[in-house]
Order: structure tokens, then sequence, then C-alpha cells
């Protein structure tokens, strides 16, 4: 089922959400990879402010190619979202409510999810020239030393995803493996 659905999300918008359903994202979405997720926790640990609010927001495991051709941002395909586990459920405790990547999670990311209502959504691999059209805004806010990892703030407009793991806990991935 397509759902149309707006970043930062809604509680209500999060519980409608169901395992398998393809969703169009549109609104501000944040990128960060490893180590970005590295300094924000480092940062969580020493009572530091993080650089943006976590609260209902979306994160999108990327780190995009240089933009050309006047568009915003180059490509833009996920990242395997287990290199982010260690740090997730952290940040999920702190108001994280969605995160975009790419492959499984891992059993404490799971629990992590259903216990604060959150949303896994998978990227398509192979496609971050494509998805990079369906991003209209993209500002490095922090970390601009980490180059392609720095984090960004992007506006995206019907952003293509997939729920793979909704706040109940049902798992695309082994939805299908049955």
């Amino acid at each position: 089922m397509n759902k149309y659905i707006n970043a930062p999300l809604i509680e209500d918008e999060i519980k409608d959400l169901s395992a398998g359903d393809y969703v169009y994202i549109t609104g501000t979405i944040y990128t960060a990879r490893d180590a970005a997720h590295k300094r924000m926790y480092e940062a969580i640990q020493k009572k530091e402010p993080l650089p943006m609010n976590l609260n209902n927001n979306i994160i999108y495991y990327m780190g995009p190619s240089p933009a050309r051709d006047n568009r915003p941002i180059g490509s833009a395909g996920p990242t395997t979202a287990s290199r982010m586990d260690k740090y997730t459920p952290v940040m999920l405790n702190l108001g994280l409510k969605g995160m975009i990547g790419k492959g499984k999670r891992s059993e404490e990311v799971k629990a992590a999810i259903v216990e604060n209502g959150a949303v896994y959504f998978a990227a398509v691999g192979g496609a971050g020239a494509l998805l990079s059209k369906s991003i209209t805004k993209s500002e490095v806010i922090a970390y601009d030393d980490l180059g392609t990892e720095a984090i960004r703030k992007l506006e995206v407009e019907n952003f293509p995803a997939i729920v793979v793991i909704d706040a109940q806990g049902n798992n695309l991935y082994e939805m299908v493996l049955k």
C-alpha cells in the first residue's frame, strides 16, 4: 500500500505504518553515517548538545557524492544500517522516530524501535541517482570536517522508501523469509 507521510514524523502516522508499506516522505530529514553517529554518541555521553533535535526526526544513513548539474546533492544511496546499530537505541531513547538505510537491524535495535514507537525504512540500494531527485535542498549543519559523512539537513519531496520494521516490531525481512 502506498502512503504519503511528512517529516518530522507524527505519532499517529507512525502507528498507521505496517512492514511492507511503500511510503513517500516529504519534509525535513537528516543524514548521518558512522563517523557522525560516533560523534553524536560521544556528545550524548558527555551531556553535550547534539547538532540537531532528534525528537520525531528521521536520520537517513547516507553520504552523498558531490552535487552537479545545478542539483542540491549528488547520488544519495543508503548505507548499510547495521553499522549504526550500536548507537541507535540511545538515539531512539532521545526521541528519534525514523531511520532510513538498507539491510537488517539487530534485535536490540528492533526492541528499541518497538519501545519508542519508531520505524525503520529501507531505501533501494544502487538507486542513489534516482533517490537524489527527491531531494530539493541540502545543507551541511555539523561536522563539516567529515566530508561526505557530515550531518546534512535535507528537504525531500516524495522520497520513496519501504517500511521494514514498524512500531509493532513486524519485520518485512523476516516476513518474506516465512
